[in-house]
């Protein structure tokens, strides 16, 4: 059974987990390194902070109980724009539907709080994850996305118009 639970500060243990499990499987996802987040960087105040954004909806996807993906919807520039980020799923669940089931509580939230677009930036070679996202309707928005580390790419950055969810 798919379902989905909201995270809240306290539960920065299973964040961490998930978000250590993304980073350490899938390097190439994400604009953060595993070594960001360990070390140093692996304190629960820093954990907790991430779960603290103000209006963010934190989300992780549970697969006959055991966590297997993690989403989050976070405001963007003015009250009619939502951003998804640390979008990611266990290898052990992909195929199953847990990236959709998540984008459509992201998008399902989003239009809940009055957002009109719903953005996201993906690495430009992440076949996959691009793939998922045109499925779910969106379409390559031609704005320059973050600098990646090596600092000659950008991240490709997306939208969906909310106004049909």
């Amino acid at each position: 059974m798919l379902e989905l639970r909201t995270l809240e500060a306290d539960d920065w243990p299973l964040w961490r987990e998930l978000r250590l499990a993304a980073l350490t499987e899938a390097p190439y996802a994400f604009g953060s390194t595993p070594a960001q987040w360990q070390g140093s960087g692996d304190r629960e105040e820093r954990w907790r902070a991430r779960l603290s954004i103000p209006g963010a909806h934190d989300l992780i996807a549970l697969l006959d109980g055991l966590p297997v993906g993690m989403a989050s919807g976070v405001p963007g520039e003015g009250a009619e724009n939502v951003e998804l980020i640390s979008m990611w799923v266990n290898p052990t669940a992909r195929g199953k539907g847990v990236g959709d089931y998540l984008i459509q509580a992201v998008e399902r939230w989003a239009a809940e709080r009055g957002a009109t677009t719903l953005w996201l930036s993906v690495m430009p070679d992440n076949r996959k994850a691009t793939a998922l996202y045109e499925r779910h309707g969106f379409t390559d928005t031609a704005e320059p996305g973050g600098l990646l580390p090596h600092g000659v790419d950008r991240e490709r950055v997306m939208a969906k118009s909310l106004a049909a969810v």
